[in-house]
């Protein structure tokens, strides 16, 4: 094959060339933040009633990775290396939420608030609001519903529920300083694994177990997974409601803060000028 000479311009790919070059360059920055801004547009146009199920969904979902944890418990109790493999378990109920595409209320920390840096209006600020509003209460129907059948339902073995209360107790040990604080980088690594999801390709499952592991052994706290882990104590009587409601109000305000107050707008400022001209 003749070599282009030095003054001549090199031949244009050809369309399979172009498609080669696509499937083997890795997205822009630019073109992640359109994806995920237009997911954001989308679930702000979504009908409430579909919001709400999906919501409950999720709320269902995620109580798996409480449930995953206790049986990975109670069969490792002793091991050594117990607290990295019951761990694993954390992440069974993302995957399942995540991949299943349903509302889990810390990945719209970044999805609904990147339209609204687009566009700051009081209406796109009250959809917005209405979204997390809708999303947060079904989140936590859904985990309670999980964890009270898990409780009276007796399709759970006993000693399974037990593994799942000691994993719980380590949530209620925090004081609402604490919980805040280890929630920021709870929301930080969801909103994350978010922005990475559509780079991600085939690397999805690895995307989400790596970060929310991450978030299990540095003992961070989710909103979401700790209201499964609070109701579990409440229902069996070792907290009382206002124990639950201080540490889920302090973790969900540290997720919203290391989900929308740093990882989005980080997210927003390394594109403002690009998606402005």
């Amino acid at each position: 094959m003749p070599r282009t000479a030095p003054h001549e311009k090199p031949p244009h790919p050809s369309e399979q060339e172009k498609r080669d070059i696509a499937d083997n360059q890795g997205l822009s920055a630019v073109s992640v933040y359109g994806i995920v801004h237009e997911e954001g547009v989308e679930e702000l146009e979504r009908p409430l009633s579909s919001l709400w199920w999906s919501g409950v969904a999720a709320g269902l979902g995620i109580t798996a990775s409480v449930l995953a944890e206790g049986i990975l418990h109670t069969m490792f109790e002793g091991h050594p290396y117990q607290a990295a493999i019951e761990n694993l378990g954390y992440s069974v109920g993302f995957v399942l939420v995540i991949l299943g595409r349903l509302q889990l209320f810390t990945e719209n920390t970044l999805t609904a608030i990147l339209p609204l840096l687009v566009q700051r209006t009081p209406k796109m600020l009250w959809c917005t609001a209405r979204l997390w509003a809708v999303i947060l209460l079904a989140n936590f129907v859904g985990t309670f519903l999980a964890i009270a059948f898990a409780v009276w339902g007796g399709s759970i073995p006993p000693e399974n529920v037990q593994g799942m209360i000691a994993i719980s107790r380590h949530f209620a040990e925090h004081t609402p300083w604490e919980a805040f604080t280890l929630g920021v980088p709870a929301g930080f690594y969801v909103a994350a694994i978010v922005w990475m999801m559509p780079s991600a390709r085939g690397a999805s499952v690895l995307v989400i177990v790596m970060f929310t592991y991450l978030i299990a052994m540095g003992g961070f706290t989710h909103v979401i997974a700790g209201s499964a882990e609070m109701f579990l104590l409440l229902l069996t009587g070792e907290v009382g409601p206002l124990g639950v409601a201080s540490l889920l109000g302090a973790t969900l305000m540290g997720n919203i803060l290391g989900g929308t107050g740093l990882f989005a707008l980080l997210a927003y400022g390394q594109v403002a000028q690009e998606i402005e001209r």
